[in-house]
């Protein structure tokens, strides 16, 4: 297994209008591991997501995935790198035009190398894998519950087998059940298909159900990064705050 992380944030510094929102900031991310970003309001987090998939340049530094970086000035290795990775938006981003099933064909017909049997065949394994019935590959986003907005988006991020999966605020706007049970889904899926994950959220039940390691966001810095039983530990005031109601929480595998 390569020793090379998935992502390598190397020295990044971002500066909007003369307001420094990260100072220095370095953090790698190892294959399999899932890594939960956790910040308060204007913390930087989502704005560090976006840097790690290239749609925001830092002011200084760099982000590698793969080994690569994510703004190489080739196109080609931009091209290929940005295939590795999938990514689920907070409030799913589908195309509202199309179908669910075209939806989730959508990123293989991007490919312009597949027939459409072949992408027929991949959409409704992938659509199995999220437990969507080929019935509902006909419906139009609008006619979608929140719950399967979500399962579609998620659908559609793994179409191409990432490595990497982005998932910011995966659980944003789901009653407590269908929370569970999305955190569930992605917690399978992962152990399946081994791809690593990053994720922003806010809400402590996710972070706790997903996260093998954590990062804290605050003062520009990554002010701790470790275990969720390290990071809770930590005497920092946005750690104290954040976590006070997760004191009693594990997280998968890091028993009590």
């Amino acid at each position: 297994m390569s020793d090379v992380p998935v992502i390598d944030i190397r020295g990044v510094w971002t500066r909007f209008d003369g307001m420094v929102v990260h100072e220095d900031i370095s953090l790698t991310v190892a294959r399999g591991e899932m890594l939960g970003l956790v910040g308060g309001s204007g913390s930087g987090k989502t704005t560090l997501l976006r840097e790690v998939v290239g749609l925001h340049k830092p002011t200084r530094g760099e982000v590698r995935l793969f080994g690569d970086p994510i703004l190489d000035p080739d196109p080609d290795v931009r091209r290929q790198v940005r295939r590795r990775f999938g990514m689920l938006f907070q409030h799913g981003a589908l195309f509202s035009a199309l179908s669910v099933f075209d939806n989730i064909a959508f990123p293989l017909r991007e490919l312009k190398r597949l027939d459409e049997a072949l992408i027929r065949d991949l959409v409704w394994m992938k659509m199995a894998m999220v437990e969507l019935s080929p019935y509902e590959g006909r419906l139009m986003p609008a006619e979608l519950s929140g719950g399967m907005v979500k399962r579609v988006a998620l659908a559609r991020a793994l179409a191409l087998e990432p490595e990497l999966l982005v998932l910011d605020e995966p659980t944003a706007g789901l009653d407590p059940d269908l929370s569970e049970n999305f955190v569930e889904l992605i917690r399978t899926l992962q152990r399946e298909l081994d791809f690593t994950v990053i994720m922003v959220t806010h809400d402590l039940a996710t972070l706790a159900g997903l996260a093998t390691r954590v990062a804290a966001l605050a003062d520009r810095r990554v002010v701790a990064h470790g275990t969720l039983k390290e990071v809770m530990a930590v005497a920092h005031p946005f750690t104290r705050s954040f976590f006070a109601g997760l004191h009693h929480v594990a997280a998968p595998g890091q028993g009590g």
